[in-house]
């Protein structure tokens, strides 16, 4: 059985570091594990891989590995490997949904909490060592409000919990509207039903996956149903929302602001007009970082990949089709 590791970026953050490779040599020693730091030694590595653990697979990579079965990615979104040969042949796609589910909502109440409560402005007084008492004398209570979350999966769920326990209203949109009602949440939505959404929240916060029909789903005609006093709070995808119309609407004043963890190209544009808006708060796709992703992430591919040797189905299985 040969397992191939190529989990790498210009980002260091998102590089598997090499000891991890070595945990998975200690814990399967009957297992061949080889480990690829870029494009050219994926491809050099992966055609005797039955397994690759990896969320930079490419087409041409694909191509050349004809043992592959199983596909494992560190990460919930995996849009980037959904490409024609994967979703049409038998390999098994597997994610790492819910791995990160309580740090990205973590983040996405410090957005809504820091955006609410005016935060940022603060900040920017502070530097410039103005006391802004009288400007920020007049900030209305966000219990009580309406939180709608656009995509209840595993991180949408955990957004819920938490807004619900500091008295927020919570509502959602989810494919399987008739399911049963998750914790914390007031009312369910079906995704033809956002608009109704949009228009009863204060607070909108995306969570939803990146996939053909989500692509672009909050362009204009959906901005213009949200409230002038309400705001924007984006940790899923940056390609879910229209960017441009986004701008358009932030600078009219037609919504409060937004609150953005993730844009349609990474890193933000140093040109991007968002980095200037008053109205907008900017973190650099942080929302899943945690000071031990490594070892949870190592750890749900070695207890798949123990499954996978037994014989046994694996978890976070992929709908190919579906997109997540």
């Amino acid at each position: 059985m040969h397992v191939l590791v190529a989990i790498y970026s210009p980002t260091e953050a998102w590089t598997i570091p090499p000891s991890f490779v070595d945990v998975l040599r200690r814990r399967f020693p009957g297992v061949t594990f080889s480990h690829a730091g870029d494009e050219r030694e994926l491809l050099e590595l992966i055609p005797p891989a039955d397994i690759v653990f990896s969320s930079v697979l490419t087409p041409a990579a694909f191509a050349a590995a004809p043992r592959l079965r199983w596909v494992h990615s560190p990460a919930a979104g995996v849009g980037g490997m959904l490409f024609p040969g994967m979703r049409e042949s038998d390999v098994v796609l597997t994610n790492a949904r819910g791995m990160s589910s309580v740090a990205v909502a973590e983040h996405a109440m410090a957005l809504v909490f820091s955006a609410w409560r005016r935060i940022p402005e603060a900040v920017r007084a502070q530097r410039a060592t103005y006391w802004m008492q009288a400007e920020l004398s007049r900030i209305p209570v966000l219990r009580g409000r309406t939180l709608g979350i656009v995509g209840l999966g595993a991180i949408g769920r955990e957004i819920a919990r938490m807004a619900s326990g500091v008295g927020l209203r919570v509502i959602g949109t989810r494919k399987a509207s008739d399911a049963p009602v998750p914790a914390g949440v007031d009312e369910v939505f079906g995704p033809e039903q956002l608009d109704t959404l949009l228009a009863a929240s204060d607070v909108v916060v995306v969570a939803a996956p990146l996939t053909r029909e989500t692509r672009g789903m909050i362009g204009a005609p959906q901005l213009a149903k949200m409230k002038k006093t309400a705001w924007l709070v984006n940790v899923a995808r940056g390609k879910l929302v229209d960017q441009t119309a986004l701008v358009a609407v932030l600078r009219a004043g037609a919504i409060a602001g937004a609150a953005l963890d993730v844009f349609e190209h990474e890193p933000l544009q140093a040109t991007s007009p968002l980095w200037k808006l008053p109205n907008v708060l900017i973190t650099p796709h942080i929302a899943g970082f945690r000071d031990d992703y490594w070892e949870a992430a190592t750890e749900m591919f070695a207890e798949n990949l123990a499954r996978f040797l037994a014989g046994e189905p694996l978890a976070n299985v992929v709908a190919k089709h579906a997109g997540y």
